[in-house]
């Protein structure tokens, strides 16, 4: 199973670091599996003689990598380490973010994923008011669009944006913020509508929330159940559906109390019945028998791993419950301080135990894999097969069309909702400028501008009259490495996306990517803000540059740790960011990535808005590195091929992947040749690698198509992903 899987991975990684960590609380095993490329010298005798005379250790030329744990354990063996300690840390918080901040400096070093770009920081024309909507960094409120406030007409003016964001900053938390955003617009003569409309460039792929964690599925899902509790416009958490909870003193229980009179109801509005604490219940189970999102509790609540593993069978000894109809009780393995801010995430939400089973579902982690490949399981194959209690109905949903949501006439907080109709919209993204007409001619409500339709807005005069820079989010998208690609067309359709490498480039391309130098000569080799400025345009092309997995800024010590760095025992002092204790890791092993800047953000600091990876002349050296540890040549007349996937039908896609193959080539002389391996259409790009389940599947050497957005509120949430075997995106690095 999978659990024995990653336990076994796990224990593989310690005992290589055993040697480097002197913290390291397992003991090494006997007879170490000796390190990739190191060769064990063998003690031998002389005919006749008493003592053993050691051989001279013959070097070896390093080999290609099969096997995944292998492969893991070579390239992030310090980074599972350092993870797992901090896994361990529970108490401590700060010492906790310490060391995750030191396992992500070894995942950057690794060079196995290259961070791009956050989320926003582009130039954009809109008609919603700013936030307005559900605001949290994690988990998937940010999606609910209920709250929104939406102008009629013409779009929002800049002046009127920074007016309201001040204000913001002011009430934030007092609960006020909505009220004076619709008074000062009313006042600027801005009128509303209850509508809201939006594009989007993917359909869900499942309509279950429990059986997935893509962001093209959750993004439609949230929308149509509650959670316990939700985060408001102002980042407060607040009573959703839960009116209340408590916390025991050892703050390894949680109580909380459902509000009564929550109505179920199908696609159509038809009652079937109210919502108990048992269906948070029969969530939890469903959560865990799907696998999708199980990680996320595996070894938080109690019972979990066992209920994993097989061990226990009987749901009842899984530390949820619901001890009567209103009153739901976590109990957790050990003290998890962000444990609340998980509420907004998956595995918290309900499920209609009843509905569920009437659609061929099943409970039970055997049970439910059978009733999968059946024919009888309806639930989640579409928004008819699923129960509602969240704001909306999905009253339309078209592949490649639409996707209507409806107000849900049966919601308890129906009369407190200002989006009456959701309508997305789909854009196949071959026209660069739809998103910005269709936006002018008010089929929808606010556009990003990419550098096609940002020179538009610019001669028709929008730009100057409603154009802004919109925030940043805690997205990070990068581009990945592929460690041993073994797909070489799509995994749907073997027709599709076909390989133009020769057998000979496949296997030095393989060979190449386990080498970390060889890895590092590529993220150094690209220009990310030529690469950035291709869909955002120049002028703000840096803004949105990252160059970390976690936000810099997304948690800070909240008291002082003295930790031992290389051998030298270093203190941060309380309040120290994230990002600034990666850089002292960074600095230490003397590699030459700037992942957080301090002067930034009026000397608050940031990990974003510059390159801090981007050097030619490193690119070079590393390159020279890996030939040498390779015991081969690579330059222009020995280059390595590598392919990089992209869209062909997607202008900015397409100007992008080109932006990074003339970078590359150039940084490294021609030694590196990036060959463009045409998807054509975004759907087959989706297919080459974001839906993907196995890492035998990608179809590239190199792939920007991903990111990822954290569940909540610890950098866990990030590091955990590239986990050996259950990490989610573990596999888009072609292995488990």
């Amino acid at each position: 199973m999978k659990r024995a899987k990653k336990l076994t991975a796990i224990a593989l990684v310690l005992m290589m670091v055993m040697s480097l960590l002197a913290c390291t609380k397992k003991t090494v095993n006997d007879t170490p599996t000796p390190t990739p490329n190191q060769e064990n010298p063998t003690p031998t005798s002389e005919p006749g003689g008493e003592n053993p005379t050691p051989t001279e250790a013959v070097p070896t030329k390093p080999v290609l990598l099969t096997d995944d744990d292998a492969i893991f354990n070579s390239a992030l063996a310090e980074y599972a380490s350092y993870l797992e300690q901090a896994h361990a840390e529970v108490k401590n918080i700060s010492l906790r973010y310490t060391l995750e901040a030191i396992a992500e400096a070894k995942l950057m070093e690794s060079a196995v994923y290259i961070p791009g770009s956050s989320q926003g920081g582009q130039y954009a024309i809109s008609r919603v008011a700013p936030y307005s909507g559900d605001y949290c960094l994690w988990g998937n409120d940010s999606y609910r669009y209920h709250q929104y406030i939406i102008v009629n007409g013409d779009p929002i003016k800049p002046a009127d944006r920074e007016t309201l964001k001040a204000k913001y900053n002011e009430l934030k938390g007092t609960g006020t913020y909505e009220a004076y955003a619709k008074q000062y617009l009313t006042e600027q003569g801005y009128t509303f509508k209850d509508t809201y409309n939006r594009g989007y460039t993917s359909d869900p792929e499942t309509w279950d929330i429990f059986d997935t964690y893509l962001a093209a599925d959750s993004e439609a899902i949230i929308n149509t159940f509650d959670n316990l509790i939700e985060y408001n416009g102002e980042g407060t958490m607040c009573p959703a559906i839960a009116e209340s909870w408590e916390i025991s003193e050892d703050a390894l229980t949680y109580t909380f109390k459902i509000r009564q009179g929550v109505k179920w109801v199908d696609s159509q509005g038809r009652y079937l019945g109210d919502v108990k604490a048992s269906d948070f219940v029969a969530g939890m189970q469903h959560c865990l028998d799907c696998e999708a999102t199980s990680y996320l509790v595996d070894g938080v609540i109690k019972g979990v791993s066992e209920y994993m593993a097989g061990e226990i069978t009987d749901f009842a000894q899984v530390g949820v419950k619901a001890t009567d109809d209103y009153t739901l009780v976590y109990t957790l393995e050990q003290v998890t301080p962000y444990f609340m801010t998980m509420m907004a995430y998956n595995p918290f939400a309900p499920l209609n135990k009843d509905y569920f089973l009437s659609q061929g579902g099943a409970l039970g982690m055997d049970a439910w894999a059978e009733a999968k490949e059946g024919q009888n399981m309806k639930y989640g194959v579409d928004k008819d097969h699923i129960a509602y209690c969240g704001a909306y109905l999905v009253t339309n949903a078209t592949d490649e069309n639409k996707i209507v949501f409806s107000a849900n006439g049966s919601y308890w907080n129906k009369d407190n909702i200002n989006i009456k109709t959701i309508t997305w919209l789909f854009n196949d993204g071959k026209d660069a400028t739809k998103a910005y007409n269709d936006m002018k001619d008010e089929i929808l409500d606010g556009c990003n501008l990419n550098s096609e339709s940002l020179a538009l807005a610019k001669s028709e005069g929008m730009f100057d009259k409603f154009a802004y820079t919109s925030g940043t989010d805690a997205t990070s998208y990068g581009t990945f490495v592929n460690l041993y690609r073994q797909a070489y067309a799509l995994f749907n359709d073997p027709t599709q996306v076909i390989s133009g490498m020769t057998d000979e480039q496949k296997d030095l391309a393989n060979l190449c990517m386990q080498n970390v130098h060889f890895r590092r000569a590529l993220a150094f080799g690209y220009d990310r803000i030529a690469y950035n400025a291709q869909v955002v345009g120049e002028d703000v092309a840096a803004l949105s540059v990252i160059n970390s997995y976690t936000p810099g800024n997304f948690v800070a010590l909240t008291e002082d740790v003295t930790i031992d760095i290389n051998g030298t025992s270093t203190t941060f002092k309380a309040g120290t960011y994230y990002g600034a204790i990666m850089q002292a890791q960074i600095n230490a092993d003397g590699v030459p990535i700037k992942v957080w800047d301090p002067t930034l953000e009026a000397g608050a600091g940031s990990s974003a808005g510059f390159d801090g990876w981007y050097n030619p002349s490193n690119a070079l050296a590393e390159l020279k590195k890996a030939a040498e540890e390779l015991g081969i040549t690579i330059d222009k007349d020995h280059p390595v091929h590598l392919e990089l996937s992209y869209p062909s039908s997607v202008n900015v896609y397409a100007n992008r992947a080109n932006a990074l193959k003339k970078s590359v080539e150039a940084s490294t002389n021609g030694a590196i040749i990036v060959d463009l391996l045409d998807c054509v259409s975004m759907k087959n790009w989706y297919y080459d690698g974001y839906y993907t389940q196995e890492g035998s599947q990608c179809n590239y050497n190199i792939y920007d198509c991903s990111g990822w957005g954290p569940d909540y509120g610890d950098p866990q949430t990030y590091l955990n992903t590239f986990q050996a075997e259950i990490g989610d995106m573990i596999h888009v690095l072609g292995i488990y």
